[in-house]
């Protein structure tokens, strides 16, 4: 809910700022929605002069509504969810939002976008101040890398640890070291933990690894080593002793260094008994288990930072606004390319509301990790706020780059419908998405 809040509160500010820049009056700011009645609210009182009739903070009432759908900044002259009707018919004044500029109701209607990047921004920047960034070098890694279809047919193996790009020494797992892999004419490897492999990287491949990246199959990533965090009651793994920090080895005999093979051996092994190799204080032992019918054994695995070394890299306070930019911009570009997804039929069905949302949250308070949900959660607000659909802001976007390009205003008529055509679609996609919260509670 506090993170919730915080987003709210900086997104409406943002329609605010812009709005008393321009001279716009604001009637209301919320957080949180008020129907029939309000927690709280702040109405200051008005000074009396020659500038009284000028737009000022102090036409704002100021509350908390106790409705934790959202928020609302009620502009005066525009056409939003308050469907002010009575508003609208009257003749416009100066400090009303329908009597600006059009490029001025523009930014309006954007600074709540640009403001919860910027949040987002402002908090990675902060993260990386205060705890740095924590990587695992290729070195450390001592499983090796698991590379996509098209790396193995150039000639990578899963395994294969990175050791250099045309002679460039390679750290860790990052946009920059891949695109000088991608971009390079040789890179060595390190394979079998001996041998040291040089692979021709054919000219123009980077095509052919980004093709693979907007399917959703990076070019490479860690092997994950299945290692036993807790186990959970009334499973097969439980039942047959596996211990935290045992690390399995083998399913039926079958090797599992890395954490698909053994899903895969799971999965085969659905609804049977098998056998399962474990390393633990040093020794090998091999014990019997049953795997439900879903293919689970019934275990939780380590986080991969517990699993190997981490290095952590310090940032100052100038070099952290520079990597805040950028892992904003990475957090938006990985987030939008994964939309596509969403209008699959699978995808449909992993839309998520409100619950969805609390279980990305640790159970155990952590600053780093509320810090770090909260500036995604306010990377995926913007984006979904500059949507072209009405009610939203991208919405409102829309139909003001409209009046710029063709100079003709859209009547008020037609806003109202296509404000109240948005606001149901946002309000049926709001029933479907926690109906599906809901189902697999009860269900799954």
């Amino acid at each position: 809910m506090l993170a919730f809040a915080i987003l709210v509160l900086v997104h409406e500010f943002g329609h605010y700022l812009f709005s008393r820049i321009f001279g716009v009056r604001v009637e209301k700011f919320y957080l949180f929605f008020n129907p029939w009645f309000t927690i709280f609210k702040y109405k200051p009182k008005k000074k009396e002069g020659p500038d009284s009739g000028k737009a000022s903070w102090r036409d704002t009432e100021y509350g908390i509504g106790w409705l934790p759908l959202g928020g609302y900044c009620k502009i005066a002259g525009m056409i939003d969810e308050s469907m002010d009707k009575e508003q609208m018919a009257q003749p416009a004044k100066p400090w009303e939002f329908r009597s600006k500029p059009a490029w001025q109701r523009l930014l309006i209607m954007v600074g709540g976008v640009l403001f919860n990047f910027i949040l987002a921004i402002v908090i990675y920047a902060g993260m990386v101040y205060a705890w740095g960034e924590q990587y695992i070098t290729f070195r450390d890694a001592t499983a090796g890398m698991e590379f996509s279809q098209s790396a193995h047919d150039i000639g990578f193996e899963d395994g294969d640890i990175p050791l250099a790009a045309d002679g460039e020494e390679l750290s860790y797992l990052s946009g920059d070291e891949l695109i000088k892999m991608l971009g390079a004419k040789t890179v060595t490897v390190l394979r079998n933990h001996t041998d040291t492999v040089a692979i021709s990287i054919p000219d123009n491949y980077i095509f052919e690894a980004n093709k693979e990246a907007e399917e959703g199959i990076p070019f490479m990533m860690y092997r994950f080593p299945v290692v036993v965090a807790d186990v959970q009651p009334g499973m097969g793994a439980k039942k047959a002793g596996l211990q935290k920090l045992d690390r399995i080895l083998a399913v039926d005999s079958v090797p599992t260094e890395e954490y698909m093979g053994f899903k895969e051996q799971l999965d085969k092994h659905a609804g049977k008994q098998a056998s399962i190799t474990v390393l633990r204080d040093g020794k090998e032992l091999t014990v019997m288990a049953d795997i439900d019918n879903s293919g689970k054994l019934g275990i939780l695995l380590a986080p991969i930072t517990e699993i190997y070394k981490t290095t952590t890299k310090e940032y100052s306070l100038l070099e952290s606004v520079p990597r805040g930019i950028s892992l904003g911009v990475e957090k938006l570009s990985s987030y939008v390319s994964q939309m596509k997804y969403v209008f699959t039929s699978d995808g449909v069905q992993q839309l998520g509301g409100f619950g969805a949302i609390g279980s990305i949250f640790p159970e155990k308070w952590n600053w780093e990790q509320f810090w770090s949900v909260t500036a995604f959660l306010s990377v995926i607000l913007a984006f979904m706020n500059i949507l072209p659909i009405p009610a939203l802001d991208g919405g409102h976007v829309l139909f003001l780059l409209y009046e710029m390009i063709t100079r003709r205003q859209p009547s008020e008529k037609f806003m109202e419908h296509a404000q109240i055509a948005g606001m149901a679609f946002l309000f049926l996609l709001l029933i479907y998405a926690n109906g599906n919260d809901i189902y697999r509670f009860f269900f799954k």
